[in-house]
């Protein structure tokens, strides 16, 4: 089969590997769809950890073609949880299984989506329906980590909710404040990504902290930051109100650091939060993407080949793509 395989950070080809051999339990498919994320760029640049020579790609879907005795059925459209916990460690058993030091991720540390096809643990595919656009099931696992977030900062009817970023995990996350009941505001310098979110029912949209500001001088009850940038993060105190909260889900590179001063949170306390992977809720994004719930189509902004896509990881995005997805 072809497939995109990061033989080492900074080295990314497009090659032809054996076909995958199901283990006992998994699942053979044939990929359709699979988004590039951001981590997939971080993975290239070596911000994020990897295991070389792995195929890339955590966010896709497509159709069984082994499906062993797993209960699935040849040609069944599937969408892939990519991460795969151990259960047996204290933070599993606990419940906190995206803390697994164990976790074994689909596409990071063993082959992933960015290929013909793909072996997984059937216990990590979430049926889709037919007639489903397959490029749709590749978004589910973005909207499972957005859906975490917001649960999070948990936003209420009324509450002022700011969404920095107009990303696929930030328009994401405009849907999903809008459908709590919030008024919600997404800050993004990209006219483009302005106007989604106002189809997706943004009250308000503006490109800088002082345009937020002047909107909303008494500040946001809520900040999902999506961007993943330091100079996002580091404005984020500054445009919440005292006993606020603000969640991070923006990935930024390992070993970044941002300035944050804890007296000014303290006095004013505010809950500075975080947001890492999708714990138990991929299974609730596969239901909203699939019933409609969520608004997919206008996010992803391009479709891309496999041959395109080290190139379209190892270069920078357009300044408005959503998502880019490789279509097999």
């Amino acid at each position: 089969m072809r497939a995109v395989q990061l033989l080492e950070p900074g080295n990314l080809q497009t090659v032809t590997m054996p076909d995958p051999t199901p283990a006992p339990g998994e699942i053979v498919i044939q990929v359709e769809a699979s988004g590039i994320c951001g981590t997939d760029r971080h993975l290239f640049k070596g911000e994020f950890p990897s295991v070389p020579g792995k195929v890339l790609g955590h966010e896709f879907s497509g159709r069984v073609v082994e499906p062993g005795d797993t209960g699935f059925k040849v040609g069944q459209r599937v969408t892939c949880d990519p991460n795969i916990w151990c259960g047996t460690c204290d933070q599993c058993r606990r419940g906190r299984v995206n803390l697994c030091p164990n976790n074994i991720a689909i596409g990071i540390g063993r082959d992933g989506g960015f290929a013909e096809f793909c072996a997984l643990p059937a216990k990590q595919a979430h049926a889709l329906p037919d007639h489903l656009d397959p490029v749709a099931g590749a978004l589910c696992e973005p909207l499972a980590c957005t859906l975490h977030g917001v649960d999070i900062g948990a936003p209420t009817p009324g509450e002022r909710v700011m969404v920095i970023g107009g990303g696929v995990i930030g328009q994401f996350a405009v849907q999903l404040a809008v459908r709590a009941g919030a008024e919600v505001m997404l800050v993004t310098r990209t006219p483009s990504k302005q106007a989604m979110s106002q189809g997706f029912g943004a009250a308000h949209t503006v490109a800088s902290e002082e345009q937020a500001l002047a909107i909303w001088p008494e500040d946001a009850d809520l900040i999902l930051e999506c961007a993943g940038v330091p100079a996002t993060v580091e404005m984020c105190p500054g445009l919440t109100r005292a006993g606020g909260r603000i969640v991070i889900l923006g990935v930024l590179p390992q070993g970044t650091k941002v300035e944050i001063e804890p007296f000014d949170l303290l006095f004013r306390e505010i809950n500075l939060l975080f947001s890492f992977l999708n714990p138990f809720t991929h299974a609730r994004a596969t239901q909203m993407i699939a019933d409609g719930t969520i608004d997919v189509t206008p996010l992803v902004t391009r479709q891309i080949t496999l041959d395109e896509t080290p190139g379209a990881i190892s270069g920078s995005a357009p300044s408005d793509d959503v998502r880019a997805v490789v279509r097999l």
